[in-house]
């Protein structure tokens, strides 16, 4: 007992202790509280850095009056964060004890307090770091945590805290770790998890005696030993309910009531609850035994057995699995107690994998398990009836049989035997046998009879049932079914058709190729149906194929349509065109065989013809018709041409074959050029013919008159007189003496006077003394000179136009021997005298002329000597 005043109660507490890291205070009662019978009430206060910041207190009982109590509270800091202290009094009848305190020690070392925490996802939490004197803290921090919303505050310098806002969950146990400037370090650890968070409690029964109920487990549940869950089952514990799955036996009865699951972990409790009467929820448990008593070819019994006695008296639904690797069928059985089922409608020779599963037919809750599988064959039988067609060409008849499948021979076949009649002689059959290994036969028949053929399939149980088909007589009818264009796609061929009155049993649709070989493939569509989608392995891109419907009637079949088609279009190679071309005047015309249908790898929608001139131009010309043979370039130059011809098709231009030709001048041009030249010379020697017969008539008529002599005055080198013009010139340098001039003799034509050319004819007059020119008298009318505009003096002789022509061979210059050629003429006494650059002939040559002789009653119109002078050319 402590000694206290008066008034001040004597009964308080004793051996107190204080938990560094829980906070958990602990006390005794003094041995005098044992006198009070009422109870007694203890006062506790949490101080923090001296200040109170938490009260709390404990009622002791009169019955707890000497035991251990305590009490435990929860601080926003960590204890090492700030100076935490506790103090706690006793109180009764309004009197209290002295106050004890109690403080948390000084570790005197570096601490990070909590130690190891259990934390929720989504809360906050804080650590603090203390460190003793002496040393400093230098960093705080998160190891083996993805969190990133961290902060850290420097309370002083011997105690640091880090805070956490914990958004995720950890994966193990996360480090917070502290270190002093001194290198020493030390930590603590904390997980981040979930409290329970399972769902979807539901509860069923098996066996009638039990209960089983699932839930689906919720998030982090076995993740973390720390965070194990435990699971109880209206009270009970699970033992695997980590898995979702808790059994207990109980007694089922048809009340409806709660089946109650919780889930406890250390951040908490979960509770969920399912309300159900498990008569009405029961799964039950595969079948035993399951076996078949009786097997046929085409039907097998089954039964089996079950091992919960109480399913005897429920009304059952069964379902059976059939299944023979392809395919699987479910058939479903009703019953009490069902252990027995008939499956129907087999095929002979023929492994089955069989299996069944049943539930309540009365308030269905789910299928039960599915027994183990167990492996049938069924008993053989005859094949099924074959498949046939036929295909006629003139007297020969192909019959094929599509070869039985598996499921259709129902064992091994050894031969087939194919019958034949006519349809009027039915009794007087043909036969054979063909071997397993063949599946057609080529039979030569009057085209002109109708047949029926028999084929049938055999093995060791028998005979198929016979296929029949009717062959009908050649149509004699010319008119032919026309055969339409069809596209294929995705590497198959779709075909509708109208429908036909005619189709009683169906439609049958072969194909083959169109060339090569016809290995024919057909099916048959049900009578209902006009439309369907052919797809076979033997198909091949770029191989034409045609496909032919049939309308299947208790006759003959008939044709109703034909197509033709590629199922898909390839490039036609390169190079298959046979190219000739030829020539018409200035177009070529390019020609080509057909390409054999074997090569044509895409349908042909028309050509186009390319040529290309040696400047590298390019033309070309089209065509759509698929049938077109030839192109033609017209317009052409004659130059060197290279012409390709390609084929159009869907799938693009293809086919491309080429020939170089070269363009020659045509025939007829050079023929009409030759005749007009030679047209044209003949017209120029006719006009030259013409013009000098003319020309020598004309002298031959006329009577010329004497031509004077020129006659050279003594005084000839002085000034002219009005008889004279000025002396000629005469260029020495082309004489080595000086000679007379020669007289002019009639050696040649008379000279005349040319139009456009600048000259003026003279007379010469001869005197003793020299030569002077002298102008013809009594020639009118006068004559205007074209080039000069000048008019003759009255005297000069006039000349009829087109009666003379120029003299070329007489051009006589004279030149004195002072004198020096002019370049221009000079005008005397109004006419030109003209320097023409003349080169004298040689002085050997002589002159001669007839003298006129005057008449003056005779006209004359032709005159033959005279001295023409024309302009001078510059040598």
């Amino acid at each position: 007992m402590w000694s206290l005043p008066l008034g001040v109660l004597r009964c308080g507490p004793q051996n107190v202790t204080l938990d560094y890291d829980s906070f958990l205070l602990k006390w005794e009662d003094d041995p005098s509280c044992s006198v009070i019978r009422d109870g007694l009430v203890y006062e506790l206060q949490l101080l923090t850095a001296d200040k109170p910041v938490h009260n709390g207190e404990v009622v002791v009982t009169p019955a707890q009056i000497g035991s251990t109590h305590s009490w435990k509270w929860t601080s926003h800091l960590p204890s090492q964060c700030a100076r935490h202290s506790v103090r706690l009094r006793s109180q009764y009848n309004n009197q209290s004890s002295p106050w004890m305190q109690k403080m948390l020690p000084d570790q005197g070392k570096i601490l990070v307090l909590p130690r190891k925490q259990i934390l929720k996802v989504g809360s906050t939490a804080t650590f603090c770091c203390t460190v003793p004197d002496g040393e400093s803290i230098k960093t705080m921090f998160l190891h083996d945590y993805k969190g990133t919303n961290v902060t850290t505050t420097k309370i002083s310098e011997h105690v640091h805290s880090l805070t956490v806002h914990l958004d995720q969950e950890s994966e193990n146990w996360s480090d917070v770790i502290c270190e002093t400037t001194k290198g020493n370090i030390s930590g603590a650890i904390f997980h981040a998890s979930y409290p329970p968070d399972d769902s979807d409690l539901q509860c069923e029964t098996r066996d009638l005696e039990s209960i089983d109920c699932f839930w689906n487990v919720g998030r982090a549940a076995n993740e973390h030993p720390a965070m194990e869950r435990i699971y109880q089952l209206q009270g009970s514990p699970c033992i695997n309910g980590h898995s979702g799955k808790c059994s207990q036996k109980v007694e089922v009865d048809t009340v409806e009531r709660n089946w109650t699951l919780t889930a406890t972990n250390r951040l908490g409790k979960l509770e969920l609850c399912d309300r159900a009467n498990l008569t009405k929820r029961v799964h039950m448990v595969a079948p035993e035994k399951v076996a078949a008593s009786t097997v046929n070819p085409r039907n097998i019994s089954l039964k089996w057995s079950w091992t919960v006695q109480k399913y005897s008296n429920l009304n059952l639904t069964c379902q059976v699995d059939v299944s023979d690797g392809d395919s699987n069928t479910k058939i479903e059985n009703f019953g009490v107690g069902l252990t027995a089922a008939v499956i129907k409608d087999l095929i002979p020779h023929w492994d089955y994998d069989v299996r069944v599963r049943c539930g309540t037919a009365q308030h269905f809750w789910k299928w039960g398990d599915w027994s183990k599988s167990v492996k049938i064959r069924t008993k053989g039988d005859v094949p099924d009836a074959l498949d046939v067609w036929m295909k006629v060409k003139e007297d020969q008849t192909v019959i094929s049989w599509k070869v039985p499948l598996a499921n259709q021979s129902h064992g091994e076949i050894f031969d087939y035997k194919v019958s034949w009649a006519k349809t009027k002689e039915k009794n007087q059959s043909n036969q054979t046998n063909v071997s397993r290994s063949n599946h057609s036969l080529t039979l030569t028949l009057d085209p002109s009879e109708e047949y029926m053929v028999t084929v049938t399939a055999r093995n060791i149980n028998g005979s198929s049932s016979p296929s029949t088909i009717i062959i009908p007589r050649l149509n004699l009818d010319k008119s032919e079914v026309k055969t339409s264009w069809i596209s294929g796609s995705n590497g198959s061929f779709f075909l509708s058709w109208p429908v036909s009155p005619n189709a009683s049993c169906g439609y049958i649709v072969d194909w083959c190729p169109v060339f090569g070989n016809c290995t024919f493939e057909w099916m048959k569509v049900p009578p209902n149906r006009t439309l369907t989608t052919i797809f076979s392995k033997n198909f091949e891109d770029g191989r034409r194929y045609l496909l032919s419907i049939y309308a299947c009637t208790e006759r003959a079949p008939v044709l109703l349509q034909r197509r033709e088609g590629y199922v898909r279009e390839t490039k036609i190679e390169a190079k298959l065109f046979k190219l000739k071309y030829k020539q018409k005047d200035s177009a070529v015309e390019v020609s080509w065989e057909p390409i054999p249908l074997e090569k044509q790898t895409a349908s042909i929608h028309g050509y186009i013809l390319y040529y290309q001139d040696k400047s590298g131009n390019i033309f070309n010309v089209s065509t759509d018709d698929p049938e077109a043979t030839s192109l033609t370039a017209k317009n052409l130059n004659i130059s060197t041409y290279n012409f390709t011809v390609t084929a159009s098709t869907a799938v693009g231009l293809c086919g491309n074959t080429s020939i170089n030709v070269i363009l020659n001048p045509p025939a007829d041009q050079l023929i009409m050029l030759t005749l007009i030249s030679l047209g044209a010379v003949f017209l120029i020697l006719s006009v030259s013919i013409i013009i000098c017969y003319r020309h020598w008539a004309c002298i031959k008529d006329k009577v010329y008159p004497p031509i004077p002599k020129p006659v050279l005055t003594e005084n000839w080198l002085a000034s002219p007189d009005e008889h004279t013009v000025r002396p000629l010139p005469f260029d020495q340098s082309h004489y080595s003496e000086v000679l007379d001039v020669p007289e002019l003799h009639d050696k040649f034509r008379p000279p005349q006077p040319v139009v456009g050319q600048d000259y003026m004819p003279f007379t010469f007059s001869q005197t003793p003394k020299g030569y002077y020119n002298k102008p013809l008298k009594k020639l009118q009318p006068c004559l205007t000179l074209p080039t000069t505009g000048l008019t003759s003096r009255p005297g000069l002789p006039c000349f009829p136009i087109n009666d003379v022509f120029p003299n070329p061979s007489y051009n006589l210059i004279v030149q004195g021997e002072d004198q020096q050629s002019q370049s221009h003429p000079e005008i005397q006494d109004g006419m030109p005298i003209i320097d023409s650059g003349y080169q004298a002939q040689s002085p050997e040559e002589s002159f001669s002329t007839a003298e006129l002789e005057e008449e003056p009653d005779s006209p004359i119109s032709c005159v033959s000597t005279y001295i023409l002078l024309p302009q001078k050319t510059s040598k």
